[in-house]
């Protein structure tokens, strides 16, 4: 199967279950739940204290936070430094591992600008016909 941008997407008959969809581990990784708004953030706004991106991530808890950046930073996708002043101060920047996945990002932008409103009319198809049932 063919898509966008002259990608092609086969599925793997007989493979190990792995690597039946090559894209679940990415999908895993960058599509958790807090991990997309903390890379856009980083990306958007550049290199942000842990303040400011509780701030700008409302309704994040700081220990969730706290978790998804270690696990970003563990993956390669957030560089954290550390100042050793007083008081510390820890700083957070997307990485270039990170920044390479802009592309991917705006695309998923571009699709949910072009389909998100035909998404929203199918649920409604749906749930008008689920409610006639």
């Amino acid at each position: 199967m063919h898509m966008a941008g002259g990608a092609t997407w086969t599925a793997s008959i007989g493979a190990d279950p792995r690597l039946a969809c090559p894209i679940s581990p990415v999908v895993d990784m960058v599509f958790s739940r807090w991990t997309t708004p903390i890379l856009w953030t980083l990306h958007a706004h550049g290199r942000r204290r842990f303040v400011e991106l509780e701030r700008r991530i409302t309704d994040i808890t700081p220990k969730v936070l706290t978790q998804r950046l270690r696990q970003l930073e563990r993956d390669g996708l957030v560089v954290r430094t550390y100042h050793p002043e007083v008081p510390p101060r820890v700083e957070y920047e997307i990485s270039d591992l990170g920044r390479s996945l802009a592309p991917l990002f705006a695309q998923l932008a571009e699709w949910g600008a072009g389909h998100l409103d035909e998404v929203e009319q199918a649920r409604r198809d749906y749930d008008d016909a689920d409610a006639a049932r």
